[in-house]
């Protein structure tokens, strides 16, 4: 699978850049297929996913550190400002709000859930 960074749109778009980025669609895309422009639930993340024909684990998962993730995974950040959601994808982090990454943005609490492709992306 290949990954292409979307930045979040605005503040209270984290969610959707990541559905964008693991769908292809756009950020804006997402919102308006979504009914939202804010902050997404992990409901929405997941229905939105499946829908899109992703499988998507039903298991929260606390992760440590990096070496605890699966290739591909979307992530809620209790970061200093937010909860916040993120993307890995084979050993880099694609934040919507701070880049393309090597390791997790600052977070107290780190927490995935397990994500696989369909076969046709």
């Amino acid at each position: 699978m290949q990954i292409e960074y979307i930045h979040e749109p605005t503040d209270l778009q984290c969610g959707q850049a990541v559905l964008a980025m693991l769908t292809g669609e756009t950020a804006e895309e997402v919102a308006v297929k979504l009914g939202n422009e804010r902050e997404t639930t992990l409901r929405e993340m997941k229905d939105y996913l499946r829908g899109a024909g992703f499988s998507v684990s039903d298991e929260r998962v606390l992760a440590g550190d990096r070496s605890d993730l699966p290739e591909l995974c979307i992530l809620s950040l209790e970061t200093p400002r937010c909860w916040h959601w993120s993307l890995y994808h084979a050993g880099t982090f694609y934040d919507p709000e701070h880049g393309i990454m090597e390791d997790f943005p600052e977070a107290k609490r780190k927490y995935y859930w397990k994500i696989e492709a369909p076969q046709d992306r």
